[in-house]
């Protein structure tokens, strides 16, 4: 008989699930002997075994022995007097035990002898007579329990409907309390979603199907759902244990719904060392990538210095450390967590590999890439310099790509790799200690002495901005050439970042200087027509030295003739003047 305590508590059900589910591994144990012992019913003759049936199922087998009675009667026999026995049993009042005779021991019930177990038996089933013996009257007193279940007293039929009833209206007071509590929360949940939905930094809210009213409401209401169904799958069949017909069911879906219960349970303690272990490495690991931040962050601030480390090596160097301390802790990792030898396991980590080799190879060329150009240092933040037809300051340098910023403020996105198989020019380099060389050309005619334009371009470069006098410009002639000798000048500057300004004013101050001279520049290619035009230098311009075309020109359209102005009397002389309608203004 059950305790009142297990059909009154509720919580006390889990506890019930777990003695359940023992009680079903022990019947399962016994029906699957009892169905092997029936199986064999039907070759008990040809193998010289009976059963000895008892309430419609097999209690033991019989085996044939030569100085025995046949196996088949000796069977028959125990079975109708078991049957005889038991008829009126009663479970307070009757007895089974087992009485030792000289050559075999007995299983009374109370004080008549139900069977026998003899040494042959014994000797037949490879067991000692008392152990035989001993294990057929258990076999006897369950069978007889189970016969007896369904055999109860009028007070035992009101108490068993009685915990039914009790149970029943435990079940609806749930119901009706967890209704209760899904009403008032679906009432604050209604006055929260509009409040939500106004929030335009949420970016939970996208996630929300779109033209859904209240939805949070509806997901109360499917947990709502969900949670009086679980407890109907799990209470319900507890109600029904109380009577014998529905007993062994609910016993057997206890088992079922314990089964997987059972193995993730036992599933989860059995990895809890793996994953205490997966604890202590990732923690170690992030232990040990902080300190090596730390320490980055000192040499970057010059706190921390390392003979022979240039500070800039330290963000790359402490990423490279740290890529392959994690690899080392995911190559220990790996093992300890679960399913990691299963065979899809492997499946997918293969075609993860896979995708991650073949669609990450401009980026790994990228990383390599940065990683070279880091040691290599061809360049630092803030140098200017020029990567293939691209000139501009360095903003940012990762392990991808490079940035510069151009002189048009124009911010160009490299790829390391493309830096790698290129030229690169850097202004910067060497500005501290020599300056920067800043050179450009010009084209002078032969009749010009060389000396001359040497002494000009020299005058025109030390007047230009962000000139060093020290070491003093100097001129080269690159060429000579059919109409003119190519000149450059050479100046040194310590403001690379200033080339353009620095150039314009140097073109500006040649121009200056030559005009001033009176000398021509014929740069890069200048042709001229000497049709009596004698010069092509704007100080030396006069209104004689044009050619004879733009003279008659000119005369055609009188702008080569003298203009006569006298005065007008009258009172709106002035007026007209200024307006322009005295016909006396202008005369011949």
């Amino acid at each position: 008989m059950r305790s009142p305590q297990l059909a009154l508590a509720f919580i006390f059900s889990l506890f019930y699930l777990h003695v359940s589910a023992i009680n079903v591994v022990r019947d399962s144990i016994k029906k699957q002997e009892d169905s092997s012992a029936t199986t064999q019913t039907g070759q008990a003759e040809k193998n010289n075994i009976a059963p000895v049936i008892f309430d419609n199922d097999t209690l033991f087998l019989i085996r044939y022995s030569p100085k025995e009675y046949p196996v088949e009667y000796r069977a028959q026999q125990i079975s109708k007097r078991l049957d005889d026995l038991t008829r009126n049993y009663d479970s307070a009042n009757d007895s089974i035990y087992l009485q030792k005779q000289n050559e075999f021991i007995s299983i009374m019930y109370n004080d008549e002898v139900a069977f026998i177990i003899t040494k042959n038996d014994a000797k037949t089933n490879n067991l000692s007579m008392k152990a035989l013996a001993e294990m057929q009257i258990i076999k006897f007193k369950n069978a007889l329990k189970e016969e007896s279940k369904y055999d109860l007293t009028t007070k035992e039929w009101l108490i068993r409907i009685g915990y039914f009833i009790l149970s029943l209206i435990v079940l609806i007071l749930a119901i009706k309390l967890i209704n209760w509590l899904f009403r008032k929360l679906m009432v604050y949940l209604s006055k929260f979603e509009k409040r939500f939905l106004k929030n335009k930094k949420n970016i939970f809210k996208y996630f929300i199907p779109k033209n859904t009213q209240n939805i949070f409401v509806f997901m109360a209401n499917v947990v709502r759902i969900l949670t009086i169904g679980f407890i109907f799958l799990t209470y319900l069949p507890f109600m029904f244990s109380f009577f014998p017909w529905t007993e062994d069911l609910v016993h057997k879906f206890y088992g079922y719904l314990a089964r997987p219960i059972k193995f993730v349970f036992f599933g989860f303690v059995d990895f809890l060392p793996n994953l205490i272990f997966i604890i202590v490495i990732i923690f170690v690991t992030r232990y040990v990538i902080r300190v090596l931040r730390d320490i980055v962050e000192d040499i970057e601030a010059e706190k921390f210095i390392i003979q022979g480390f240039p500070k800039d090596w330290a963000s790359t160097t402490q990423k490279i450390i740290g890529l392959l301390i994690w690899a080392f802790a995911l190559v220990l990792i790996y093992p300890h967590l679960p399913g990691s030898t299963s065979p899809a396991f492997r499946g997918v980590s293969i075609f993860i590999g896979a995708l991650v080799s073949f669609g990450s190879t401009s980026a790994v060329a990228n990383i390599v890439a940065g990683v070279v150009i880091t040691y290599m240092r061809p360049y630092q933040i803030g140098d200017r310099v020029r990567i293939q037809d691209t000139v501009g300051d360095v903003v940012e340098k990762t392990l991808l790509v490079t940035r510069i910023r151009t002189i048009k403020n124009e911010d160009v996105t490299i790829p390391n790799a493309n830096i790698i198989i290129n030229h690169l020019v850097n202004y910067s380099a060497n500005v501290e200690k020599n300056g920067l060389l800043l050179h450009t050309s010009i084209t002078i005619g032969y009749d010009v002495s060389w000396e001359l334009v040497e002494k000009l371009l020299i005058e025109a470069a030390l007047k230009s901005i962000h000139i060093e006098p020290e070491p003093k410009p100097f001129v080269l002639q690159t060429s000579l050439d059919d109409n003119y000798v190519s000149y450059e000048i050479n100046a040194y500057s310590k403001e690379a970042k200033k080339m353009a300004l620095i150039y314009s004013d140097i073109h500006k101050n040649i121009l200056d200087v030559f005009n001033k001279e009176g000398v021509e520049i014929l740069s890069p290619q200048y042709i001229a027509a000497r049709d009596g035009n004698l010069t092509t230098v704007p100080s030396k311009l006069s209104p004689e030295a044009k050619s004879p075309i733009d003279k008659i020109v000119d005369h055609l359209t009188g702008k080569n003739q003298a203009v006569k102005v006298r005065k007008s009397k009258g009172k709106n002389s002035d007026a007209d003047q200024r307006k322009g309608t005295n016909p006396n203004l202008f005369s011949d």
